[in-house]
């Protein structure tokens, strides 16, 4: 008798260049994101500096600070008649300023919510303020092109600083000194100044992109600033020299945090990515995707809670896991296997070969419907989606799909058509999903009247899904049209310039034997 052949299940590596590094095991800690739905863009995200490192998210008409373990709600900070922005907390966590579209600079309260102080002196808005390194000063930075310095016992007008020609949008002040702080507009230029001395220019850079966001370095002889697709980093002590330039992004970046004790800084950006970097060689050590386009970010003083502000109203919540919490995590989804596979009575080591060999079981009893069911189970698509395709190429050969999805209850058919739409645009699985799905539209397409809202709404994001896969692909045709274009006429050109160089130089050899005789 021929013996069985286990499942021979192919496994797809990403990116075979890719490497576990600390980083990448440091950041992947943090969980699954809470997603909080806010009205209006998010401007601005500001963590407390103390405990228990409240967050601010800045939003429209109001501040929100949020509690980063429960994800709701504690303050709700509403004083304001237009659009509010860049609300900032103080080093002691225990007032906040933000600056709004009347051109008025607020400063709050946080345990009473009541306006301290009001500050009027802007003819524009103020996008960005903040606290100086005394905590005695506020500095405002406004699309009137000035930056205005305040007294926060006399709520006067220190200084003002001009010489933008554009929105002033960006602004920070410096770590160890209670006099510098740094503009950055949208004429592309970067200004320091010295509240001592208001009418001295210090220094002056220009980041040849409209200026988006300015941090120092914990050191404060370093500030880093983000515009169009560029972050560059700058050395205040050495007369604003340029000391290296990262372009990591593909779209504009929109905000900077530092992380880590200032050894990592963070940057978020219009291409669904916030990019980190180690300070000590600027290089991308991880990327964290996200659903839309940031504008904002922040991140906690022990690096536990990381927040995003998307384009769309969505905060993105993420708390770091704890190795127990993550071990327990484990425990959980072995023991669901268990209790949905009921094959073994303890757990073997290898999670992988265990899954197979439960496939193997059922494929060599031609049970084709609890093969397709065991593979199915949330732990494995979501850490083994490979075995899962493999049943199903299995599954094709055999020609047994068509009887592994008939006659499936809705719940079942559910998960099946959710497998297919999380990864039938992953290219190593594409070609096989494709069949089978035109499998599951021959058993099923005469039934789709009969079938609930959640089955149809599937079966239409399948639809979106694909016509977005096609026009994805007529564009890298028409991008590899172009491309063979240029390379042909390059190949000619060069071909051309060879072959003329070449007749140049047999008539000098002929030239020369002329000349002989």
């Amino acid at each position: 008798m021929t013996q069985f052949k286990p499942l021979n299940s192919r496994h797809y590596t990403v990116n075979r260049d890719s490497q576990i590094t600390p980083d990448h095991i440091y950041w992947k800690r943090f969980g699954v994101p809470v997603l909080v739905k806010e009205y209006g863009t998010i401007d601005y995200i500001d963590f407390s500096p103390v405990e228990p490192y409240y967050f601010a998210v800045t939003c429209s008409v109001r501040v929100q600070i949020y509690n980063p373990i429960t994800k709701l709600v504690v303050k709700n900070l509403s004083r304001f008649q237009e659009c509010a922005y860049g609300g900032t907390f103080r080093n002691d966590g225990r007032l906040l300023v933000a600056g709004d579209d009347e051109g008025l600079v607020k400063l709050f309260d946080v345990s009473s919510k009541n306006i301290l102080r009001l500050f009027k002196g802007h003819k524009n808005a103020v996008h960005r303020a903040a606290f100086t390194r005394d905590a005695v000063h506020i500095s405002s930075f406004s699309d009137d092109k000035t930056v205005k310095l305040w007294d926060l016992s006399t709520e006067k007008m220190i200084s003002e600083f001009a010489g933008h020609t554009d929105y002033v949008r960006a602004g920070c002040t410096s770590p160890v000194s209670p006099h510098l702080l740094i503009s950055g507009g949208y004429d592309h230029i970067i200004r320091m100044h010295d509240t001592r001395s208001p009418d001295t220019k210090v220094l002056e850079m220009n980041h040849e992109s409209p200026v988006e966001s300015l941090i120092y370095l914990p050191s404060g002889g370093i500030f880093v600033s983000a515009g169009g697709t560029d972050i560059k980093v700058w050395d205040a002590m050495s007369g604003g020299k340029l000391l290296t330039r990262m372009a990591q992004h593909h779209k504009t970046v929109t905000c900077l945090k530092l992380a880590n004790n200032g050894r990592r800084l963070l940057s978020g950006s219009l291409d669904h990515n916030i990019k980190i970097y180690d300070v000590s060689s600027y290089e991308c050590v991880h990327t964290i995707n996200y659903p839309n386009s940031v504008l904002s970010l922040g991140i906690s003083a022990d690096d536990e809670t990381l927040v995003a502000g998307m384009v769309d109203g969505l905060v993105s919540i993420r708390r770091m896991e704890s190795q127990k919490e993550e071990e327990q995590e484990k425990t959980v989804h072995e023991k669901k296997f268990e209790r949905d596979a009921d094959h073994v009575d303890e757990v073997v080591p290898e999670h992988q070969k265990m899954y197979q060999m439960q496939v193997d079981k059922h494929l060599r009893s031609f049970e084709y419907s609890r093969a397709l069911d065991c593979c199915l189970i949330s732990y494995v698509v979501n850490k083994y989606p490979h075995i899962t395709v493999s049943v199903i190429q299995e599954l094709m050969r055999r020609k047994g799909l068509k009887r592994a999805i008939s006659g499936r209850s809705n719940k079942s058919l559910v998960q099946l058509l959710r497998f297919l739409n999380r990864y039938i645009s992953d290219y190593r699985f594409t070609r096989i999903l494709l069949d089978a799905f035109n499998i599951i539209l021959d058993v099923y397409g005469d039934f789709m009247h009969s079938f609930p809202e959640e089955i149809l709404t599937l079966f239409m994001d399948m639809s979106k899904k694909l016509k977005q896969e096609e026009n994805v692909t007529y564009s890298a045709l028409h991008v590899q049209g172009c491309t063979d274009l240029i390379v042909s006429n390059a190949s000619y050109t060069v071909k051309r310039k060879y072959k003329d160089e070449l007749k140049q130089s047999d008539s000098a050899k002929q030239l020369d034997v002329i000349n002989v005789y």
